[in-house]
């Protein structure tokens, strides 16, 4: 980069401010991705000059972040969109403000370093100390959620860096302080508010959300993270613990587990009485307006992003049934289209090898796969895929719960049962219907799961073509059905799972118009 060009102090074309500002006014304003890409290179090249005096870095490194702001917040709302990006369009987006986070977290943390480390006397620094820890760890929450969106492996460091600067702000007194960390921005925040939502963010399960839904969650905690609370001392409604001697990512509190000194504890209750006022606004479909999560979500998306914050706090998920360590050998048909065929024996035109894949630590209610680097680039929360067990004549079907890579780019994937067995089967309107409903369609019939109410399905349905207000006619088992909508229970990434209550007919259903 940019550093290797320059040698002594005098020779760097960002030597005072206002040069540093000329460069800025001729970076190019019709080209955001080569504008973050050039503010990427100026960031690196100032944060790794050390002839630079420290406040003069610090200066810099505001200059340059503050100049970014406007346009990450333009991309972020690219990136994290309700549409499905192209991959090319997604992968640009990902490298540009995934380069930018992790290289102003780098460049404010170094500058944090120098001055704990050499530079302690620097009067400047000192002053604005809560500032630069405050943005610092702001740039780690931008550049985590970055290695999230791809369940990427989290480097042990980032741990330990937002160790040593909580510990910093503790001993100098100055968690609490309030700092504005942007200009214009509307309310002030703290180190312990920032460290609090970085840390509540990440352990309420991010490995299992979407993308999107990993960017709602962390807005919704950033707009509500004066209400969590970090503190020494072991309570009831601690939810994570942090320890600052061993650092490594939060993990829930037990009860009885004895804690360090140097154990630091996160309570996400106060977001209780915050989100669920939120929810019964949402419901409403009106977003308020004074949420900051941006104006291109509707209240839905940001409803379902509410709730699984409130439902992680009110009742942390626990494993409903032990793990077996076994390996079993599976047969995988990836997507709702590809299990349709690979499960309709009598129409299966699909002559394509299956993808191998192992079952490990299996449950009663699902398993975990270990897949390649490459092999899992295709899957997504929520895909939904075909599996035949070997030595088993049926298909079942999962839908993917959890991802995370490890540090040999594997990727670990956690998956849920929806059921052993599925039968195909062909869906009709029933009366004349409307709407873009195809006649003839076909579904995947679940078997029942043990404890569910007799006298309803559960159906996969190709996405979006499911209505409450729709009655469907269907045969299974040599019986008709008709089929009452009981509704949508989830929309996985290429299908719907939705549920119909079972009215059994006397006679066969209508043929399709």
């Amino acid at each position: 980069m940019l550093t290797k060009m320059f040698g002594k102090k005098s020779d760097h074309p960002m030597v005072d401010i206002k040069a540093a500002q000329g460069i800025l006014n001729d970076l190019p304003k019709n080209d955001v991705y080569k504008l973050l890409g050039e503010l990427t290179e100026w960031i690196d090249s100032i944060s790794e000059h050390a002839d630079f005096k420290i406040d003069h870095q610090f200066a810099l490194m505001r200059l340059l972040d503050e100049a970014a702001q406007p346009h990450i917040r333009k991309l972020l709302r690219e990136y994290f969109t309700p549409n499905e990006l192209g991959k090319f369009q997604e992968n640009r987006l990902w490298m540009v403000l995934g380069n930018l986070s992790r290289y102003t977290a780098e460049g404010y943390y170094k500058i944090f370093n120098r001055y704990n480390t050499v530079d302690k006397g620097n009067s400047v620094i000192k002053a604005q100390l809560p500032l630069l820890l405050a943005r610092t760890v702001s740039a780690m929450i931008g550049q985590l959620k970055f290695v999230c969106a791809r369940y990427g492996h989290v480097d042990k460091t980032i741990w330990t860096n937002l160790a040593q600067i909580y510990s910093h702000a503790e001993l100098q007194k100055c968690l609490d302080t309030p700092v504005s960390l942007y200009p214009g921005m509307p309310a002030n925040t703290s180190v312990k508010w920032e460290v609090g939502h970085l840390l509540g963010w990440y352990g309420c399960g991010v490995n299992s959300l979407k993308p999107l839904h990993m960017h709602l969650t962390e807005r919704l905690v950033a707009q509500y993270c004066s209400s969590i609370e970090m503190h020494a001392q072991q309570g009831e409604q601690n939810l994570f613990s942090f320890d600052l001697s061993n650092p490594t990512a939060p993990r829930r509190v037990k009860v009885d587990a004895t804690a360090n000194p140097a154990t630091r504890f996160v309570s996400l209750a106060g977001l209780r009485p915050k989100l669920e006022p939120l929810l019964k606004t949402l419901e409403k479909k009106v977003i308020p307006g004074d949420l900051t999560v941006g104006t291109a979500y509707d209240a839905e998306l940001v409803g379902e992003a509410a709730q699984y914050l409130l439902n992680y706090i009110v009742a942390t998920p626990i494993r409903r049934s032990p793990r077996r360590n076994v390996t079993i050998n599976m047969n995988v048909a990836q997507g709702f289209v590809n299990t349709v065929e690979r499960a309709n024996a009598g129409l299966n035109f699909n002559k394509e090898k299956l993808a191998q894949w192992k079952m490990e630590d299996i449950s009663a209610n699902g398993f975990r796969t270990l897949l390649p680097a490459q092999a899992g680039d295709d899957i997504r929360i929520g895909s939904v895929f075909g599996v035949q067990p070997d030595g088993v004549q049926n298909w079942g079907v999962a839908v993917v719960r959890r991802m995370m890579r490890d540090d040999k780019n594997q990727m670990h994937v956690g998956a849920e049962m929806l059921t052993n067995q599925v039968t195909p089967v062909a869906l009709i309107q029933s009366g004349d219907g409307s709407g873009a409903f195809e006649d003839g369609q076909t579904a995947l019939w679940l078997s029942e799961k043990p404890g569910e109410l007799s006298g309803q399905v559960r159906l996969l349905m190709r996405a979006d073509t499911y209505s409450d207000h729709r009655s469907l006619l269907s045969e299974f088992n040599g019986e008709d059905y008709l089929l009452i909508p009981g509704g949508l229970l989830e929309k996985c990434f290429d299908c719907d799972l939705v549920r119909f209550r079972l009215v059994k007919q006397e006679s066969g259903p209508a043929e399709p118009h």
